[in-house]
C-alpha cells in the first residue's frame, strides 16, 4: 500500500470527510482491521481565505508547493489537494514535486465521460465557477459541456460554501437555494451537476436532485485509494 499524502483543512469540514472516505474504503476493500496510510498537512483555513480573496495568488501557490514538497520528503507517494478550489495552482505543485499529484477534476471527468455525459453543471466557489483553470480543464482535455450559474446565483452559492458550510453550518434555507439554482442548470440542458467544492457534499447529496450529482469529495477520496492499491507505480 503505498502512502497518500493529502494537504488539508480547507476546509477541516471537508477533510474529515476525506480522511473517513479513505479510510473506509481500505476497510471495504481489503478487510479486517485495514486503514489507509496516509500523511495529512492541515493549514489554517483563515491565512489560505485571506490570500483567496485578496488576489494574492502566488503567495498561495508558494504555500502549497511547500505544503506538497515536506509531505514528499515524508514519505508521500501521491499528492491529494483536499480541495477544489487550491487546484488551480496544480500545475505548479506538480511541477515541484517528483510524486504524482492526483487532480480532483481529472477523476471527476473520467467518471462523467465514462457515463457519456456530456453536459454539466458546475457548482463551487467563485473562483472554480469563474475562472478557467477548472472548467477549462473539463473542456479542453475532457470534452465536456461546462455551464455555470449566473452572476448573482454564483454569489449565492460562493457566500454560503464560505460563511456557513466551511464552518460547518447547515441550513434548509441555503439547501433550498441551492436546489433552485440546480433546477435552473438543469432547464438550461445540465445533464449531471458536479458538486465542484469539497464542502458542498455536507448540503446536497443525489437524493435531492433529478439529474446524476458527482461528488468531488466522495469521487477524489476514492481515487486516492485506487492509486494507494495499485501495483503498477
Amino acid at each position: 500500500m503505498k502512502t497518500i499524502g493529502l494537504i488539508g483543512g480547507m476546509s477541516w469540514e471537508s477533510s474529515l470527510l476525506y480522511y473517513q472516505i479513505i479510510n473506509q474504503t481500505v476497510k471495504e476493500k481489503l478487510g479486517g482491521h485495514h486503514s489507509a496510510k496516509s500523511l495529512l498537512y492541515s493549514v489554517d483555513f483563515e491565512e489560505i481565505k485571506i490570500l483567496q480573496h485578496e488576489g494574492k495568488w502566488t503567495e498561495a501557490t508558494e504555500i502549497m508547493i511547500e505544503i506538497a514538497r515536506k509531505l514528499e520528503i515524508s514519505g508521500a507517494d501521491c499528492i491529494v489537494i483536499c480541495t477544489n478550489t487550491m487546484h488551480k495552482m496544480a500545475e505548479e505543485i506538480e511541477a515541484a514535486i517528483s510524486i504524482p499529484l492526483l487532480h480532483i477534476a481529472d477523476a471527476t471527468a473520467k467518471l462523467i465521460v465514462n457515463d457519456g455525459r456530456k453536459k454539466v453543471a458546475l457548482l463551487g466557489t467563485a473562483f472554480t465557477m469563474e475562472q478557467d483553470f477548472y472548467k477549462g480543464r473539463l473542456i479542453e482535455q475532457f470534452g465536456l459541456e461546462v455551464i455555470v450559474p449566473t452572476p448573482e446565483d454564483s454569489k449565492i452559492i460562493h457566500d454560503i460554501i464560505y460563511e456557513e458550510l466551511c464552518l460547518g453550518i447547515i441550513k434548509e434555507k441555503s439547501k433550498q437555494a441551492y436546489l433552485q439554482i440546480i433546477d435552473k442548470l438543469i432547464d438550461q440542458g445540465a445533464e449531471a451537476v458536479i458538486l465542484g467544492c469539497t464542502e458542498i457534499t455536507l448540503l446536497i447529496s443525489q437524493e435531492n436532485c433529478r439529474v446524476p450529482v458527482y461528488d468531488t469529495t466522495k469521487i477524489h477520496a476514492e481515487n486516492a485509494v485506487e492509486f494507494s492499491l495499485r501495483n503498477d507505480w
